[in-house]
């Protein structure tokens, strides 16, 4: 089985597999158990060690718990994220708690601010008693190696967290939409490799919208695409073993793109990037 290329998390980070398994997908559910275990340990035999989750997404923490529980090996093998939409000190403090206690280990690799939309929640979480406080805390008790911020709504309000927030590691979407788009990939993206944070993407395949055989645009193609940008990691949210083993594939061999073969996709989702573009919006 082809080895997944690996990457250093940050400037001095530990390596982690260029693709990982989102929290998305098969794991983005309720009651799934047997599916969500199997595409979990597929990605576990698959050599993928990036493991992606949120208190947002369902069962996803519960999902994974059961399977470190099980195998508390690989746990401590691999690089687990897990995020917190909790604003204030309290309550992301309280999630982190429920999530370490949900995923059966005493510390995350990665936790990340979820999924920040406005300026108004920018000051709130920086603020006094604001959740940025928890994340910093957290980090000095060694409950969390490093911490992030995510968000996918407006590039502006994503680049001023990486401007200001002492934070470690950015998620943000990396498609051609955000190509044709502009401002996470040609503002967020390039303000993070200068302030030395690792860089991971999101959002690949648009939740599978992207994808169309008729116009020639393969999931293979967009996964193509992303991983030829300068990111450190991509997730991407599966519901089957197959599409674990296409993602694992494409990382140990992504061919990457030229530049051209990237603008001409970028091309094919200009006419209708703004309504591609679903998980931006007005706040």
């Amino acid at each position: 089985m082809p080895q997944i290329i690996k990457k250093l998390f940050g400037p001095d980070g530990p390596e982690v597999t260029c693709v990982g398994l989102g929290g998305e997908g098969v794991l983005r559910t309720h009651g799934q158990n047997d599916q969500a275990r199997t595409v979990i340990e597929t990605a576990l035999e698959q050599g993928v060690t990036y493991f992606d989750t949120a208190v947002a997404y369902a069962g996803s923490q519960s999902y994974l718990g059961q399977v470190w529980r099980a195998r508390p090996n690989d746990r401590a093998r691999i690089f687990h994220t897990s995020k917190s939409a909790g604003r204030s000190k309290n309550h992301a403090l309280a999630d982190l708690d429920d999530t370490l206690r949900t995923l059966h280990t005493d510390y995350l690799d990665l936790w990340q601010i979820h999924d920040v939309r406005s300026m108004f929640e920018l000051d709130a979480i920086a603020g006094p008693n604001g959740a940025l406080e928890a994340f910093v805390r957290a980090r000095q008790a060694g409950k969390v190696r490093y911490i992030g911020v995510t968000g996918h709504h407006d590039p502006a309000v994503l680049t001023r967290a990486v401007e200001e927030w002492p934070v470690d590691a950015v998620l943000m979407p990396v498609n051609p939409v955000e190509a044709a788009l502009g401002g996470f990939l040609d503002q967020t993206l390039p303000l993070a490799r200068e302030k030395g944070l690792a860089v991971i993407g999101m959002k690949a395949l648009g939740a599978g919208h992207y994808i169309s055989p008729q116009a020639g645009i393969s999931a293979e193609s967009l996964l193509r695409f992303a991983l030829a940008q300068d990111i450190d990691v991509l997730i991407v949210g599966c519901s089957s073993p197959d599409e674990v083993k296409l993602l694992a594939q494409i990382g140990a061999d992504p061919n990457i793109m030229t530049q051209k073969e990237q603008d001409d996709l970028v091309d094919l989702f200009q006419p209708r990037a703004i309504q591609l573009a679903y998980y931006r919006g007005p706040v």
